[in-house]
């Protein structure tokens, strides 16, 4: 009885997942992780020291007070930095040396560089290594601009002044440009990874707007966030924020304005969910719309459909004007000056994406900054990055009497070849309930 127990319950577990795309065990997991690291590490970040003009990189974190970047640069199994870690990549011209001033190698690139039992001062280790390399230019994560890249305690960067040898203290800079290029940049082996988890994501959503999940007249917006929350729990994934889910619907606005919360999603309903996962260090940014068919109904009213295609023509617009070398702000200004030559009303604030939702690199606009972002509005754009394209149109419909918003977020991956969305977009409103086969 056991056994046919089990193999039921195997059998349940494997027919709940089966719409859904692979995702690895944590063991497996890990082994990509580092694979990925270990590329990044030997490939990219030889090229991306000699772009910003730096023979030496030193990352220190502290233990509960991580820098955002230590977290990329460890290995999969481990989840913090351990005491005070400190890491250094040292261009010898040939190739990259990483040496790790730890008790233990940190991660297979990492070698440790530290005898506590002989030398049980740590930061005078570190001093001796980076003299005896006498480098060129020193990168710190010290920065004013991105938090992504402003890491390091000033108490540990005084402690680093203080190690080093005069001559090498004026040497000492932010390395900002630096640590964006490392978040920023995606490399071949990550977006082949990258494209599946989008396709989750899309998938998750997808079951979220359905009648196995709404009953309409009965079912809440937030029933429906909770239910986004435990599938991500359930599927051994993870989350960088709370989902949102909301509706606009044909009613005046002053109803609209009292509405009570948590909202029961009706028939005739437009809904909208702003949702996002965290798998193997990477994250995605999703907003789609849906549309809950009334009786009698086959598929949503043109005048949302034609909404949509509003939103899908701002994507393009602002895609199109992706060059490398183009600022988030010039960008901004040139697809907002054409959305508006064609009728459309834009709001733009499109964000890197990758080893964090909001993350380092070109920023497109912000919600309340449509005139322009100082300082990550003026970083220009590079090839092989990626982007959540996010945005917002209004769209007046007459049947309404009021206009409703078109609130739309996919991610996509800039290189040589142009901008394309990394799993596709929404260019057709999802329906809820699905069409039965034959049904009339």
């Amino acid at each position: 009885m056991k056994l046919i127990l089990a193999v039921l319950l195997t059998f349940a577990l494997q027919a709940s997942f089966a719409q859904y795309p692979l995702v690895l065990t944590q063991r497996d997991q890990a082994k990509v992780i580092d694979d990925l690291l270990d590329d990044r590490l030997r490939n990219l970040l030889p090229v991306l020291m000699r772009r910003e003009g730096f023979d030496m990189w030193v990352v220190i974190s502290r233990e509960y007070n991580e820098d955002p970047v230590i977290k990329t640069l460890l290995p999969a199994t481990w989840m913090a930095a351990r005491r005070t870690t400190m890491l250094v990549a040292f261009d010898k011209g040939t190739e990259i040396e990483y040496l790790a001033v730890a008790r233990y190698d940190v991660g297979k690139v990492f070698k440790r560089a530290w005898e506590p039992d002989s030398n049980p001062d740590q930061w005078a280790q570190l001093g001796k290594i980076i003299a005896d390399r006498n480098p060129k230019k020193i990168g710190v994560n010290k920065a004013p601009s991105w938090g992504h890249s402003d890491g390091l305690t000033s108490n540990d960067y005084d402690k680093l002044i203080s190690v080093l040898p005069k001559a090498l203290q004026p040497k000492v800079a932010s390395a900002e440009k630096l640590s964006v290029a490392w978040l920023e940049t995606r490399t071949e082996k990550e977006m082949v990874i990258y494209q599946q988890i989008c396709r989750i994501a899309h998938t998750i959503i997808a079951e979220g707007f359905t009648d196995k999940v709404i009953q309409p007249g009965v079912t809440t917006t937030e029933d429906v966030v909770w239910w986004y929350r435990e599938k991500i729990k359930e599927l051994k994934l993870d989350t960088w924020f709370h989902p949102s889910v909301d509706i606009q619907r044909n009613e005046p606005a002053a109803v609209t304005a009292k509405r009570q919360w948590p909202v029961v999603i009706l028939p005739g309903d437009f809904l909208w969910v702003d949702f996002g996962i965290s798998y193997l260090r990477l994250n995605t940014d999703t907003q789609q719309h849906a549309y809950v068919l009334k009786a009698g109904e086959t598929e949503a009213p043109e005048y949302l459909r034609n909404a949509l295609k509003k939103g899908n023509r701002l994507q393009d617009i602002l895609t199109s004007n992706f060059k490398e070398g183009k600022t988030g702000n010039e960008i901004l200004a040139d697809s907002r000056k054409q959305a508006i030559a064609e009728g459309i009303t834009p709001s733009l604030y499109t964000h890197p994406i990758g080893f964090h939702g909001h993350a380092a690199g070109t920023t497109i606009g912000q919600w309340d900054s449509q005139g322009g972002v100082p300082f990550t509005g003026d970083y220009p754009q590079h090839l092989k990055t990626a982007y959540s394209i996010e945005l917002n149109c209004s769209v007046n419909i007459p049947e309404w009497k009021k206009d409703v918003r078109i609130q739309l977020e996919e991610d996509g991956f800039f290189d040589e070849t142009g901008f394309h969305y990394i799993d596709g977009r929404l260019t057709d409103l999802i329906l809820i309930p699905k069409a039965i086969a034959n049904a009339k």
